[in-house]
């Protein structure tokens, strides 16, 4: 039997600890032989997601399952997010479908602990939600901007793993994937930006000031992969260089999960030739 994508890409902290430099962000693990073949099991793995998805949603509908799927997907900015949201989820039904971009939290969630938007965002039972940022922010743009103190952060990684396990623990299948780009693929995504009149709105001088930061982003995620990657909620680290290997690998991890489920169209007690009988009457 071939080895499961989930199986390849999932973080393993060894010694408590994860090395980004161990990943390849132009590798393409597990996957096709070229980008044609990439956008061809894209396409073949569309039709399997979505009768998935409406078998996980019936199944709630009708049956009561609480299960749900939760997308977390984080990663340098560039890597990716919201295009592996257009081309992983664009053939599901959006009645089951609940998308979250999160941004800087509003004065009103300021009130609030860290994780009290988040809660109010997750998907519905039969739902598949996909968070494009999370609550993973308040241990990263926190920690690099320095914009609460280290004891208040540094205590967040528990109460994410304690809020992930209830998760788990209430029908919830989390399947977060850190899309691994590496600056010179960033800087070319930028300057791309940069030429295309049409693509002018999607830049912010930010972007060329928070490179930067670049080394201290990669140490807060490299943190957050290592302490937050559980066996109720394990990380999947995706290289993000070739946008079709990001979509494709994406597309793999959330078949698998899906799967896993095995969810199933339930079955009513209904009298089909009674009711067949009637319509044909009227």
């Amino acid at each position: 039997m071939a080895e499961k994508l989930s199986a390849r890409l999932r973080v393993e902290a060894r010694g408590g600890a994860v090395d980004l430099a161990a990943y390849d962000p132009r590798g393409t693990p597990g996957g096709p032989k070229g980008k044609a073949a990439g956008l061809a099991g894209i396409q073949e793995m569309r039709a399997r997601l979505a009768e998935l998805q409406e078998r996980l949603f019936a199944q709630s509908a009708v049956g009561g399952d609480p299960r749900r799927v939760l997308v977390v997907l984080q990663g340098m900015d560039t890597s990716g997010k919201g295009g592996t949201v257009k081309h992983v989820v664009s053939g599901l039904n959006p009645a089951g479908l609940r998308v979250r971009a999160f941004k800087a939290p509003t004065a009103q969630e300021r009130r609030h602990d860290f994780l009290w938007r988040v809660r109010r965002a997750l998907p519905q039972a039969g739902e598949i939600g996909v968070f494009d940022r999370s609550h993973y922010e308040d241990v990263l743009i926190v920690r690099v901007h320095d914009l609460v103190p280290r004891s208040v952060w540094s205590r967040r990684y528990a109460a994410i793993n304690r809020f992930e396990q209830s998760l788990a623990e209430s029908g919830v299948s989390l399947l977060k994937v850190f899309l691994h780009i590496s600056p010179e693929e960033q800087r070319a995504r930028l300057l791309a930006r940069l030429e295309r009149p049409d693509k002018h709105w999607k830049f912010s001088p930010d972007d060329v000031f928070e490179r930067e930061r670049w080394p201290a982003y990669r140490e807060a995620y490299e943190a957050v992969l290592a302490r937050c990657s559980t066996e109720a909620a394990p990380w999947y680290v995706v290289p993000a260089d070739r946008k079709w290997y990001r979509n494709w690998a994406v597309s793999r991890l959330l078949l698998e999960h899906l799967e896993q489920l095995r969810p199933a169209y339930p079955q009513p007690d209904l009298d089909v030739a009674k009711y067949r009988r009637l319509l044909l009457a009227t």
